[in-house]
Formats: structure tokens, sequence, C-alpha cells
């Protein structure tokens, strides 16, 4: 006879397992620890086998006739349910292992694998951590609206360079997913004119020769940490990029031999650059050797010795002394040094480009440039260094006070 939801509450555990049986090959097993089990039994191609439907009461009895019936179903169009439940569950480990997020971390691990830079990494990490809404999603099942949604999720904060990025970074997950077999399609390839395209911005920087040299004042003033101040000494003259210059260690320059050497992973576009080093360089390094040399960061963390300095230090140093953020960055530098070397007329622009590590578009000639320029460019670090020198001399020190 037919179970009743009574019947089963009441069933009490023996020292052996025993079962009661509802109807249509249905039963529930009971087991000394208490625990009430509903079976299946059923024949499949003359063979007799049983399907678990759960646990008693967390599945009901109306719920394991529900699941009773779809079984019979199933082996009536001639599916075996025990195999397609193996089926579902290998399907649903291989989407696990193969979510966005998964594949995401495997393209990064790749990344890390080819040497590109710890600040490229990083960048990919948190471009991930944006995407959070499609992460654990399988990566053959999105759909470009999946992927759109999460974007103007992103875009409608305000963030529109962001959503830019993240779609472009998605695409690059995409294709490798498409490479290595996990997925048939790039979907945020037809996204390309959804997302509204940002403005573009330029880092903030000083282009008046006068202003400059009011800067290198205010910089000689500034009563904060002398790693901060000689940081921001060295870096008009340098060139470099923010994060090549804070992360600098003692054995890649040669002071004798007035010479920074930069590897080739710490670099944006991925190949060694040297820095010809002028003697106003040379000096603020000497001084500051005595303080974090010889061996570590040139430019350490405040607080530990094993960091070097975080990548906003100089910028807010910038704010203390009262320039907003539209009037210089440490990055902006680069452009003060590309602007006024340009207008002097001095010097080739293939010298300048190199000496800011700008891409050559023609790789053959890059590669053949990068020792080209050299002598060029030291005469032209001596002579900038020497102007900006020129530019400071020329602001009365009431100026700055």
């Amino acid at each position: 006879m037919p179970l009743k939801d009574q019947e089963i509450r009441a069933l009490r555990p023996q020292d052996r397992i025993y079962k009661r049986t509802d109807e249509r090959g249905l039963y529930i097993e009971v087991r000394p620890n208490g625990s009430k089990l509903w079976r299946f039994k059923y024949s499949y191609l003359g063979k007799d086998k049983r399907i678990a439907f759960g646990s008693y009461p967390e599945v009901g009895l109306a719920e394991a006739r529900r699941k009773r019936d779809e079984a019979r179903q199933k082996v009536r169009d001639g599916v075996d349910p025990v195999t397609e439940r193996k089926r579902e569950k290998l399907v649903a480990m291989y989407n696990a292992a193969n979510s966005f997020e998964e594949v995401a971390k495997e393209y990064i691990d790749k990344m890390v694998r080819e040497g590109r830079a710890d600040t490229t990494t990083t960048k990919a990490n948190w471009l991930l951590e944006q995407l959070a809404p499609i992460a654990a999603r399988p990566v053959a099942d999105l759909k470009p609206v999946d992927v759109l949604g999460a974007l103007k999720r992103i875009e409608a904060k305000g963030k529109h360079e962001t959503a830019r990025r993240c779609r472009s970074f998605a695409s690059r997950v995409f294709r490798y997913a498409v490479a290595t077999g996990r997925a048939e399609t790039d979907p945020t390839s037809v996204l390309r004119g959804a997302l509204v395209t940002p403005k573009t911005k330029h880092h903030a920087a000083i282009l008046d020769p006068k202003a400059v040299g009011e800067l290198l004042r205010s910089i000689d003033a500034y009563s904060g940490h002398l790693i901060t101040r000689i940081a921001m000494q060295v870096s008009p003259h340098v060139m470099a990029r923010p994060g090549e210059l804070r992360q600098a260690l003692w054995p890649e320059i040669d002071l004798e031999k007035a010479v920074w050497k930069i590897p080739a992973e710490r670099m944006k576009m991925r190949r060694p650059h040297a820095v010809p080093l002028s003697r106003q360089v040379i000096a603020f390094l000497t001084q500051l050797h005595e303080l974090t040399g010889p061996d570590g960061f040139v430019f350490p963390a405040f607080h530990t010795s094993r960091r070097p300095l975080s990548e906003n230090t100089v910028n807010q140093a910038f704010r203390r002394m009262g320039y907003a953020v539209g009037e210089v960055t440490a990055h902006g530098l680069r452009t003060t040094a590309s602007t006024l070397l340009n207008e002097s007329s001095k010097w080739s622009p293939d010298a300048i480009e190199r000496s800011l590590a700008h891409a050559d578009a023609d790789s053959v000639r890059g590669t053949y440039n990068r020792g080209f320029y050299w002598e060029e460019r030291v005469a032209m670090h001596q002579w900038w260094s020497d102007y900006l020198d020129q530019l400071r001399a020329a602001v009365p020190l009431s100026k700055t006070a």
C-alpha cells in the first residue's frame, strides 16, 4: 500500500537497515543512525538498478513521488536515470572547472609564466574582480548579453574606461578559452559599439618653462620625508614611468658609468631600457645611497625596506605642496620632458622617444635604434638636467617661500 507521511515520520531506527515500500518502485530506507533515504528501484536493459532521491524530510513524500515519475518516464524513453545523473555530475564538474573565473585565472597564470610585469598581472586580477557577476558562469555558456550586463553595471557607476578595459580583458579570456577548447566563440566581439566611449584623459603636466622652474623650487623646499623629496627631484630628469622609478633597485644603477639599466620584466614594453644619468641625478642618488644603499630598493617604503614607495606617494606629496590633481602628476613629468625637449629642436624625436621608452612601430627599426641613439641620449639628458637647473635658478626664492 502507498505510504503516508504520518507513517514515515513514525518510522524508528532498528539494529539493521530496513525499508518500507511506497509504490511503483519507490521505497524509503531506514538506517540504524535514524536517517531515512528515498530509493527508486527500476529495471533497465534487463538489469535491476537503484537511484537515490535524497533524505527525508528534506525530500518529502510528494517530491519523492515526482522524482520517481520523472525517472520512470526516462526509462520509458530509453534513458538510464543513473547514467544520466553521472553524466550531469561530470558536466557540472567540468563547468565548475571551466567557469569564466577559472579560465581567467589560468590565463593570468600564463601571463605570469610569460614574464609579464607584476603591474600587468595585478591589473588583470583587478579587472577579473570587476567581472564578478559572470565569474562563476561556465565560460562556454556565456552570451553577449550576459557580458554586457556585467559591463553595464560598471558603466552605470561612471567608470567608462574601466568598462572598456574589462571588455578587452574578457575578450582575451574568451579567446584563450576558444584556443584551449573550452568555448566556441568570443561573445565580446559584438559588444565594441555597445559601451560609452571614454574621453581620453591625459596626465596632468606643467608645460610652461617658468612654471616648471617654480615646481622644481617647490620640490627642493618640500619638508616631508627625504626619500620622497629625492624621488621628486630625480623624476623630472630621468623621464621614467613612476612605477619604473619607484621600483628601481641599487644593483641596476652604476654611478661610475652613469647609467641605470632597467630589466625587461619591469618595462611596459617588455624590453630592457637604459637611462643615462646626468651629473645632477648622480648627485641626488649619491646622497640617497648613504640612506638606502647599497642593496634593495633605491626608494623603499617608509615602514619597510622590502617594498618600494607606494604608487601614490609622490602624487600625494604634490597635493601637500599645493598642486591640484589637474596641475601635475608624477607621470605628467614625462609629458613635460617630451614637450620641452621637442620644442628645443636640439634633439632628434627618435632619441627623445627612446629616452621615454616608447614602443617603435617598426620592431626591427626599434631593435636597431636601441643602441643607435645612445650617445645623443647621454648628451640630451645632461642638457636637460642643466636646462632644469636654469629654470629653477630663474625663479626667485621668495616665489616658493
